[in-house]
């Protein structure tokens, strides 16, 4: 069994694109048995965001598999697989798990350091637990991510030293519509929350840091909105009373998992008639988008979305850049890229924390690669010792028919001696075959072995034979990104 991740991200998608292929968490179930429904999936888990959708997959074959989750993410886009190739990245094996770390830890995110991702990876992985969707290997890798995230953020401080998605685009709208900072700008000011989800929590957790005058919570489900705005001394209301709101609004953040518009232009263009000419900033961090594309052309609406805040933060990015990751060309036309790290990290984090992250991803991948080399040496040293059990047991049958005069006493003493110096002379061999099975290259000492004793392994034990991660095991309930807008 082998690990492949298949995505695209706000780096090599536009988000007309990302809208069409995102997930809403009631659809993730169906697309997860529509994947394992294919021929060389054996199990998946997807992540859906609003800058990024990747399936992480446990395959049998990697291009039946890359073909196979092209096939469904382009039915799910409307389009043919040769037009999405040019959009998808890829990731197999050992830079598969690689790449899982760096999501988890905040690395592979539009703004790097952010912490809403460890939130969203989670329950993705819940989802498609919930759903049956994960083996023992997606089981293992998902729970080291969500431990490799948490270790990132605790130890290096990277979500202090970076900013998250809300303040890069704070910071992005505040300059088109003052000649100052988002610091500056947002004290006594109004500001509406819409969603009350984890970006909206974040949201009302740092607009209330920054000192707004107002907050007012909206979302379809009161109580919902009721719990958030108690946290922050905010104000709740319904999505029906959106109107009236935005009028005395001065900056709106809207993250709903609404699949139309939430704001469209005629409600906009009402609200912006009754402010006298003050602009109306509006911060559309949905997938599938909040705010209607035409909303941008009104006289005093200023719109920032999740496109135009990935073109400002990749703006330093080298497009020349060699992408890793090949292979597109299997799913009909294109060429697959590895999204690279955001080249504008430095910006957005404190000197130090990336590199310190990198690093411990760097750690945490050796650890968990030799762990699954180890691991995948068992069946086969459960097969030798199973060979010698059975060696033994036809010896000892042959033996107690050629001395039929033994007693039952002899034979047990007779068949616990050979055992012992059968299991004595095996010790050694298959601790030292899972010492070496840990390092780079180690697999061939597995097909050695099988080799000399003639083992036969079946197919797929070898992710039955994982059981423990590599380090410290910590609950994956205590991840979480809380109402407050903190990782707990």
């Amino acid at each position: 069994m082998n690990l492949l991740v298949v995505g695209l991200s706000h780096r090599t998608a536009p988000v007309e694109l990302l809208e069409k292929l995102s997930v809403p968490g009631g659809d993730l179930p169906e697309l997860l048995h529509r994947l394992l429904a294919r021929p060389y999936l054996a199990e998946a888990v997807v992540l859906s965001t609003c800058n990024r959708v990747e399936v992480y997959a446990a395959v049998t074959a990697f291009h039946g598999a890359l073909a196979d989750i092209g096939a469904e993410l382009a039915d799910r886009a409307g389009c043919d697989v040769a037009a999405l190739a040019n959009h998808l990245y890829v990731h197999y094996d050992d830079e598969a798990v690689r790449h899982a770390f760096r999501v988890a830890g905040g690395l592979d995110s539009m703004v790097v350091g952010e912490a809403q991702i460890l939130g969203q990876l989670r329950d993705a992985y819940a989802v498609a637990r919930d759903a049956e969707a994960p083996g023992r290997l997606l089981h293992e890798l998902l729970q080291q991510a969500l431990r490799v995230g948490k270790r990132v953020h605790s130890e290096t401080g990277i979500d202090r030293a970076g900013q998250n998605v809300l303040t890069a685009a704070l910071s992005l709208g505040v300059g088109q519509v003052a000649d100052t900072t988002a610091e500056q700008w947002l004290p006594g000011r109004r500001a509406l929350v819409v969603g009350a989800g984890a970006m909206g929590a974040l949201s009302a957790a740092t607009l209330s840091r920054y000192g707004v005058g107002e907050l007012v919570i909206a979302n379809r489900g009161l109580d919902r909105a009721r719990r958030l705005a108690g946290h922050h001394g905010g104000r709740p209301v319904g999505l029906t009373d959106l109107a009236g709101e935005l009028a005395a609004a001065d900056l709106v953040v809207s993250a709903t998992a609404s699949t139309g518009h939430v704001f469209g232009a005629e409600l906009v263009a009402e609200a912006t008639r009754l402010r006298d000419g003050d602009p109306l900033l509006l911060l559309d961090l949905a997938v599938p988008r909040d705010v209607e594309a035409g909303v941008a052309e009104l006289p005093g609406a200023v719109v920032v979305d999740i496109e135009q805040l990935g073109s400002s933060l990749d703006s330093a990015d080298d497009p020349s850049a060699p992408a890793g990751g090949t292979l597109a060309s299997d799913l009909g036309g294109g060429s697959a890229r590895t999204a690279a790290p955001a080249a504008s990290a430095a910006s957005f984090a404190a000197e130090g924390s990336v590199p310190a992250a990198e690093r411990i991803v760097a750690d945490e991948l050796d650890a968990f690669l030799g762990f699954l080399r180890s691991a995948n040496v068992a069946p086969t040293v459960a097969a030798l010792r199973g060979r010698a059990d059975d060696v033994v047991s036809a010896e000892l049958r042959r033996l107690a028919q050629r001395r039929p005069e033994l007693t039952d006493a002899q034979r047990a003493e007779m068949a616990r001696t050979v055992h012992r110096v059968v299991q004595r002379l095996l010790h050694q061999p298959t601790v030292r075959v899972r010492q070496l099975a840990a390092e780079p290259g180690g697999d061939r000492y597995a097909e050695v072995l099988r080799e000399l004793f003639d083992l036969d392994v079946a197919d797929g034990v070898a992710a039955e034979a994982i059981r423990v991660a590599p380090t410290e095991s910590r609950p994956i309930s205590g991840t979480e990104v809380r109402e407050d807008g903190e990782i707990g």
